[in-house]
């Protein structure tokens, strides 16, 4: 045995005791109908549970939940950030300090945000809508079809500053040479931003909407400490969705045939987003 081997075999042992062994038991026990109320009644049913999943509807609407939710979320993040960056790219007054301060949504833990966010935006208490209140507006922030988009608003709160912080450690690293390039032959900053500087933010672009997307598909704790899905399955994100079944109703073997169906789901869309990654980097 060499001795790079032996020195990696403690964290080989680690990473399997981590991540190998629970992601072999879990698919394991998807091929089962484990309940933790019947563990005597317990047997293999081979891919039944992933066929009971694939035909609830249940688990495509909180999916469909879940896919608004990343769509919007990191589309507004993108955006804002984007400009956010651009802002602070130049700027040379209080710069550390700004940076600092734009970054601290970013180290509360999730389930104390939905929790601050619970209260501000509660329609009878929270300071947000007594303050709408006054000035005529009666906004009701987690009623029907507004709830999903106020997670959203929350999200976007919390995880933009990644999306600034990863825009513009981007920005800075391009090269000066094209941007001065089109300074000379008279280019318009909105020429400049099309034509030059989002091509060559596009592979970094692309890297950050793959770590947004597969992040934000992970949401679980607004809908917990806010809206527990509703109002009805509104909120009820995928997560959020495996989370009653295994949990709340006991069913282990389902939701962990969900759980790997949300595998699935996501492996493929860092495939789609490398080949996107690998496809700009050739063209360059």
């Amino acid at each position: 045995m060499s001795f790079r081997l032996r020195m990696m075999g403690p964290l080989i042992m680690i990473f399997l005791a981590a991540i190998g062994y629970p992601l072999l038991s879990s698919f394991a026990l998807s091929l089962t109908n484990y309940k933790i109320t019947q563990r005597n009644a317990t047997k293999f049913v081979g891919l039944a549970q992933y066929k009971d999943v694939l035909q609830d509807r249940s688990y495509w609407s909180s999916l469909t939940v879940t896919l608004i939710f990343i769509i919007t979320a990191v589309i507004l993040e993108l955006a804002i950030g984007l400009a956010i960056a651009m802002a602070l790219q130049n700027q040379k007054r209080f710069r550390n300090f700004t940076r600092s301060f734009l970054l601290t949504p970013m180290f509360v833990t999730p389930i104390a945000v939905g929790l601050m966010f619970r209260f501000l935006l509660n329609d009878q208490l929270g300071v947000i809508p007594a303050l709408l209140n006054k000035i005529g507006i009666n906004y009701d922030f987690f009623g029907p079809s507004r709830a999903i988009y106020s997670i959203v608003a929350i999200d976007v709160w919390q995880w933009t500053p990644f999306m600034v912080l990863l825009l513009l450690a981007g920005l800075e690293s391009l090269s000066k040479q094209p941007f001065e390039a089109a300074r000379v032959d008279g280019a318009s900053p909105f020429y400049t931003f099309r034509r030059v500087t989002l091509p060559m933010l596009a592979p970094i672009l692309t890297v950050a909407v793959l770590i947004r997307s597969l992040d934000a598909s992970k949401v679980f704790e607004y809908v917990y400490a806010i809206t527990r899905g509703g109002p009805g399955t509104q909120t009820q994100t995928i997560q959020y969705f495996t989370y009653k079944t295994g949990i709340q109703f006991y069913r282990l073997g389902q939701a962990s045939a969900m759980s790997y169906l949300l595998l699935l789901i996501v492996i493929s869309i860092v495939v789609v987003l490398f080949h996107r990654i690998e496809k700009v980097r050739a063209m360059e």
